[in-house]
């Protein structure tokens, strides 16, 4: 009987084995034979016209979007969510493949900032773009530059160096959706 038993127990790991080499080929062979194109960018440039628009009459607060970046700035993230204190947010990455967003409300500013910030935090300097006064924020994650402006709070925040989100901050218009949603 125990002879029985261990001549089973060594079928069961040859059988095993035999099977791992069997679907080890068939996955060999499925990576070979089918094509694939590694050069492709896998972040996919989205249009935020519509959403633009549909904020831009929703929200109580002029809503911004950038106008007359380079092709080089992707757009890969839109929403706006009127009942999450009308936040509009618009995701890019920049020619360098950092991470810039748009972000607006009207909740509670240090609440909101903290949260989209992913907790950054006001250095008490600020930076002039385009004649208006930004915060400096710096985080662990994300530093951004914040503003106050006619009921609302704007961020622009990510992974970019400081300059590359006061390009984003210095392209920020209202109201032309046309030229926006292309961009």
């Amino acid at each position: 009987m125990v002879c029985v038993a261990g001549m089973r127990g060594k079928q069961t790991v040859r059988d095993m084995v035999l099977s791992m080499v069997v679907i080890g080929a068939v996955v060999g062979v499925t990576y070979i034979f089918i094509p694939r194109d590694d050069t492709k960018d896998p972040v996919k440039r989205v249009d935020y016209t519509i959403e633009l628009v549909t904020a831009q009459r929703a929200a109580p607060y002029p809503v911004v979007a950038p106008q007359g970046l380079s092709k080089e700035w992707k757009p890969t993230s839109v929403t706006y969510d009127r009942s999450d204190s009308n936040a509009w947010h618009l995701g890019f990455l920049d020619p360098k493949r950092e991470y810039v967003a748009v972000e607006q409300s009207t909740a509670p500013f240090d609440k909101y900032v903290g949260r989209v910030t992913h907790r950054a935090q006001d250095t008490g300097e600020t930076r002039q773009v385009k004649g208006e006064s930004w915060q400096i924020w710096e985080g662990p994650k994300y530093d951004a530059l914040v503003r106050e402006h006619q009921g609302a709070t704007t961020v622009v925040t990510g992974t970019a160096p400081l300059d590359r989100l006061a390009e984003m901050a210095a392209a920020l218009k209202t109201k032309d959706a046309k030229a926006a949603g292309a961009a």
